[in-house]
């Protein structure tokens, strides 16, 4: 057990460097904006989405690598992909070779995001395997807390400061992928692509996992078409809507709106340029306390627990924040209503997503399902990064935070009339329960 946990850790590190890479742009947003003199638009598209449409690709194609070169080979590859894209991004001089290193950045997001969970979910037993899966949430939430940090104390070092602050992120890539290189291959990719029982079974004694014949002849009985497995098969329906709703609802929350553009939120509430940037930090804090609250809670109250909290959080919040500039209040009463927005994203949909998607699937079409779950929630992230200083210019605040509020009700309904418990099953018996 110790081991599983050990090693679910080390590969959970590539979330740390997620949720660096996601948040560390924040910090660069404006001044690369006055350098290359580009127009919102522009900026937008090529300068600051560029890392998420090389997250889209990533999701949408990661279960390729995960399936045909094993869960290891692609985590080590993610490893690679960050390590470039932070080195290469902080010596760009001109906005095209940026936009081209911050995607490589973006295709390791992507990846990751689908290797990760189905490695850790596939080693860990039921009892523990939310806790386990949700560390890798945690590393995310984290890696955003320290790029928040990071870009505050970097900020004013040198003339062009946003280049120390995208390029510090390659001393954590190097780490993640020099303890990467020794982790062991999942044991059920091991049965379910290459058939090797032996080498499978040792990998379980290894890591002193439980009832190890019996898991062993269940992903046996649970193997169907291997690689060429359809996910649209009719049997997987119900799976397949579950993971797109829960990734679109995530995203239609407004969270990376928020991740990526909190400094002008708060500078449209009348903070000033620094007390932005530091409310921002504490946003990161935030979001790794109450992540590290539903971390504790959801192997304990369950994951559909968690998102009705979550719900209910994100539409008192969001409302409130709507109200606030409608009514032109306290700067302060938009910063703590945003505070309780990233504590119920943490507690609910932070804490869940990657969980869930990465049980709901049969261990045949697992990856792929990941990647629909994933593709979905990086798309809806593209899209929301990509418009958004365009919708500034056009919409008020008001009206996005309203529309972010409708959004967060119908999830509440998804939550209450769609999503079922996961909680304590295996992984053979959630699929075989949800793919009838």
């Amino acid at each position: 057990m110790n081991k599983i946990v050990y090693w679910s850790l080390t590969v959970a590190i590539a979330g740390f460097l997620f949720g660096f890479d996601t948040a560390v742009i924040s910090g660069a947003d404006q001044s690369i904006q006055v350098l290359w003199e580009t127009t919102p638009l522009f900026h937008g598209l090529f300068v600051m989405s560029s890392a998420l449409w090389g997250t889209v690709i990533g999701a949408l194609m990661g279960n390729w690598p995960c399936d045909r070169l094993g869960r290891k080979k692609t985590l080590v590859l993610i490893g690679v992909l960050y390590l470039l894209s932070a080195v290469g991004s902080a010596l760009a001089q001109d906005p095209y070779t940026f936009a081209i290193l911050r995607f490589i950045g973006g295709l390791g997001v992507g990846v990751s995001s689908i290797a990760v969970p189905a490695y850790i979910s596939e080693i860990a037993p039921a009892n523990v395997r939310g806790r386990l899966v949700a560390t890798y949430q945690f590393q995310i939430v984290f890696g955003i807390l320290v790029a928040f940090l990071s870009n505050y104390l970097l900020s004013g070092v040198i003339v062009e400061d946003w280049r120390v602050m995208l390029g510090v992120e390659a001393v954590p890539a190097l780490i993640y992928f020099l303890m990467v290189l020794k982790a062991p291959e999942s044991p059920r990719w091991l049965l379910l692509h290459r058939n090797d029982e032996a080498e499978a079974r040792r990998i379980f004694l290894e890591l002193q996992s439980e009832d190890i014949e019996q898991t062993i002849s269940a992903v046996k009985n649970d193997k169907t078409g291997g690689d060429k497995e359809s996910l649209f098969k009719a049997e997987y329906r119900l799976p397949v809507l579950l993971a797109f709703l829960l990734a679109a609802f995530n995203q239609l929350s407004g969270i990376n709106f928020i991740i990526y553009y909190a400094p002008r939120v708060f500078d449209m509430a009348g903070l000033d340029g620094s007390a932005a940037l530091l409310s921002t930090a504490g946003v990161g804090l935030a979001n790794l306390v109450f992540t590290m609250i539903g971390l504790s809670l959801i192997d304990r109250v369950g994951r559909k627990s968690l998102m009705y909290i979550g719900s209910v959080g994100y539409i008192l919040s969001l409302a409130t924040v709507a109200w606030a500039f409608s009514s032109q209040v306290s700067g302060a009463i938009v910063v703590s209503a945003v505070f309780i927005f990233i504590a119920s994203h943490a507690v609910g949909q932070g804490a869940v997503i990657w969980v869930f998607i990465a049980e709901i699937f049969p261990n045949s079409v697992r990856s792929k399902g990941q990647s629909l779950g994933s593709g979905t929630h990086w798309v809806f992230a593209a899209l929301i990064t990509l418009v958004m200083p365009q919708v500034l210019a056009t919409f008020t605040a008001t009206q996005v935070f309203g529309f972010f509020t409708f959004a967060m009700f119908l999830q509440l309904l998804f939550v209450r009339f769609m999503m079922p418990e996961t909680k304590g099953k295996t992984l053979e018996d959630v699929s075989a329960a949800l793919s009838k």
